[in-house]
């Protein structure tokens, strides 16, 4: 493995500031708060705070990284279209807001090329789906065969995945290639406000609620989706519904939602088997929260405390690169 030495040639730079990108095993001296500094491998996940969305709201959609994600629809109320964009630090608002408002929705893809559909507009179920060129929505004249709020998107916007749903609670999968959407094989457990994470042909489902009630229904159920079908796999540790999630089928991440009793922050890490609770919870407990980057570097925003919230949180897991001080005495 290359050393810092040898890729930047000395071992420690003196700056007035960290340094925006450090590599791992990179050491410099902090010359305004005077420490000397790394960056090494965090051994444990943890929620850092970010900035706060703009418009505080519940029940949007995310789509992109850590770095480069959008926000878009969800509740402040009343309902609205209002699109955002982080860069790892804040958010700006975009000039281009969804063309039909709405909560409840989807969405999948980038920041520059962004997927919404489905959700409630206010008065009514809507099918619509758009595509976000990274300044402005265009909205597709086919929607979902399925119309339906409360359900569950991932994948790209030429390749995306929609499953589950409500009302009625529902088991419905459809691929969207672009253009259009197709339907396809059922998810094994119908459920409504439930999370996912993947690509269209490699995707995960998990949690949610079986009923429309809240309560009697809230199920822990994970499946994973071939591109053809869904099969079974391992149970979330804390079953809830309204959570939100990120990352891909083999390396997803669970976080928020509601236990039936109260909103949570619970937070896990899916291995492609079975799921493991971190220690570290959300700091803002929340439901309808929206997702977007990976397992090692996740992106939590929104959601309902009560009340509604622009709250953002930085996931960095297991293995990610984190700044360590040296304490010498």
């Amino acid at each position: 493995m290359a050393e810092y030495k040898g890729i930047k040639g000395f071992k420690v730079q003196y700056l007035s500031a960290d340094p925006s990108n450090p590599i791992i095993g990179q050491t410099w001296y902090n010359s305004t708060s005077k420490d000397l500094k790394y960056t090494g491998v965090s051994t444990a996940g943890a929620w850092a705070s970010g900035n706060n969305m703009n418009t505080g709201r519940y029940a949007l959609a995310g789509a992109g990284t850590q770095t480069a994600s959008l926000a878009f629809g969800g509740d402040v109320p009343p309902v609205t279209g209002a699109t955002e964009e982080y860069n790892g630090t804040s958010w700006t608002t975009s000039p281009g807001s969804l063309n039909t408002a709405r909560q409840l929705l989807a969405g999948c893809g980038t920041q520059t090329a962004g997927l919404a559909f489905g959700g409630n507009d206010g008065t009514s179920l809507t099918g619509s789906t758009e595509e976000y060129d990274g300044n402005s929505w265009a909205s597709n004249p086919t929607g979902l065969n399925t119309v339906r709020g409360e359900f569950a998107g991932c994948g790209t916007q030429t390749a995306g995945l929609a499953f589950g749903g409500s009302p009625p609670v529902t088991a419905a999968t459809e691929e969207y290639n672009g253009s259009t959407w197709t339907s396809g094989n059922s998810l094994n457990t119908a459920r409504r406000a439930l999370a996912g994470a993947g690509i269209q042909t490699a995707a995960l489902a998990f949690g949610g609620s079986t009923t429309i009630p809240i309560a009697p229904g809230i199920t822990g159920a994970t499946e994973e989706y071939n591109g053809t079908s869904w099969a079974n796999s391992n149970n979330l540790n804390t079953t809830r519904r309204s959570l939100g999630g990120a990352g891909i089928q083999t390396a997803a991440l669970g976080f928020g939602g509601n236990s039936g009793t109260a909103v949570t922050g619970a937070t896990e890490e899916y291995d492609g088997t079975s799921w493991t609770t971190s220690p570290v919870s959300l700091n803002t407990a929340r439901a309808y929260p929206a997702g977007a980057g990976t397992q090692t570097a996740g992106l939590a925003f929104g959601g309902d405390t009560p009340p509604y919230t622009g709250a953002t949180e930085e996931w960095n897991g297991a293995g990610s690169a984190t700044t360590k001080t040296i304490t010498v005495s």
